[in-house]
């Protein structure tokens, strides 16, 4: 699978820059779960945790998918025709939504909606309830397998290209637990990532924005195109108190197909490390730092046993460009990031005081959180 960074991977060796103000100030995002968490990005499950802007894939399909034709049936047929492939899943801390990704009873969602449980109970449009036990996840891209006790379920078309921005969406979940309820709207942004986030959470980069709404409840649901694909996972949204209308955020279904493809084979998703903590540049954290730059990405922390410690990156650096691409954000990084696999050797553009280096880091698989 194709990887995310390690923003904050803590250990005794990890060294961290000396300054109190680099404090990321993050958009309120609500976790599709619950209620809105800020002011860290949130998820979707009502009474789950909320986590920082939230990242995850394969790194996102770049192609995009043929315009949709005209659909005879419209939503409503959509609505009828999905809703037996979308469920529930209700757990102590709360509920969220799923995905049918097998007939023998096997269901995609959101880590967040399940984080924490191993037995949980998953409802069906037909108002059927089972009990489920939660197969692998993966915390990176916000992805997890449930294992729902009932066979013959009708899976969906996962579209693996992404959808053209202006087609028609139709999101399926539990928004605040009511469930089977459908929203429409259309595609609004392709490769988004949720500014601010990458301090708290790996899987709010490299998303596909959606006006349909999204709420509580929704994380780990389906979003829908016009020929009843499912085209990604819901999984964020930036709730009215962020002055956001209608802002709701999923994880492309190429991404999820291939970290779940990745968990059956053997419980668990292949990301590349980098072993630095991005943050933003400031203006008053490049004059702090001496150094004359208006965008990249400044280095928080860094495991000195990592890739990018073993390279000579160090905590204060600024990281300017990742293999010629501008690396605008934290949030930027993390997402190229996503592109690359263990072993891949990477160049960095590096700033440190008024001079800049150009410093090879050679990406590693990254270590299981203790």
């Amino acid at each position: 699978m194709k990887p995310s960074a390690s923003p904050s991977r803590r250990s005794a060796s990890l060294r961290a820059a000396p300054w109190g103000v680099l404090t990321a100030v993050l958009l309120a995002v609500a976790a599709c779960t619950g209620s809105p968490v800020p002011p860290a990005p949130s998820e979707s499950t009502p009474g789950a945790s909320s986590a920082a802007a939230t990242p995850g894939s394969t790194g996102s399909p770049s192609a995009e998918a043929p315009a949709a034709p005209d659909v005879t049936g419209g939503i409503t047929e959509i609505v009828e025709n999905l809703s037996p492939s979308v469920v529930t899943i209700f757990t102590d801390g709360g509920l969220g939504s799923g995905v049918v990704y097998s007939e023998d009873g096997l269901i995609l969602t959101n880590e967040h909606v399940i984080r924490g449980q191993t037995e949980l109970e998953v409802a069906f449009a037909d108002g059927q309830r089972v009990s489920g036990t939660v197969k692998a996840t993966d915390p990176v891209t916000d992805l997890a397998l449930v294992q729902a006790d009932r066979t013959g379920l009708p899976k969906p078309v996962y579209q693996t290209s992404l959808p053209k921005v202006g087609e028609g969406a139709v999101v399926l979940g539990s928004p605040l637990g009511f469930e089977n309820t459908a929203t429409a709207g259309i595609i609004s942004g392709l490769h988004r990532s949720i500014p601010g986030s990458a301090q708290n959470s790996l899987s709010l980069v490299d998303l596909i924005q959606t006006d349909a709404p999204i709420s509580p409840g929704n994380s780990g649901g389906a979003l829908i195109n016009m020929r009843g694909e499912v085209v990604g996972i819901s999984e964020a949204y930036i709730p009215p108190s962020s002055g956001a209308v209608a802002l709701g955020f999923a994880i492309p279904a190429a991404t999820a197909v291939e970290v779940a493809e990745e968990l059956l084979a053997d419980g668990s998703a292949e990301h590349a490390y980098v072993g630095l903590t991005p943050g933003e540049l400031t203006r008053q954290i490049a004059e702090q730092l001496g150094i004359d730059a208006s965008t990249g990405v400044v280095v928080l922390s860094v495991d000195d046993n990592g890739p990018a410690g073993t390279a000579g990156i160090r905590p204060g650096d600024v990281l300017e460009s990742m293999e010629g691409v501008d690396l605008t954000a934290p949030e930027k990084l993390l997402a190229e990031l996503r592109n690359r696999n263990p072993g891949d050797t990477v160049g960095f553009k590096v700033k440190r005081g008024g001079q800049s280096a150009d410093i090879k880091v050679e990406l590693t698989e990254r270590p299981v959180a203790p």
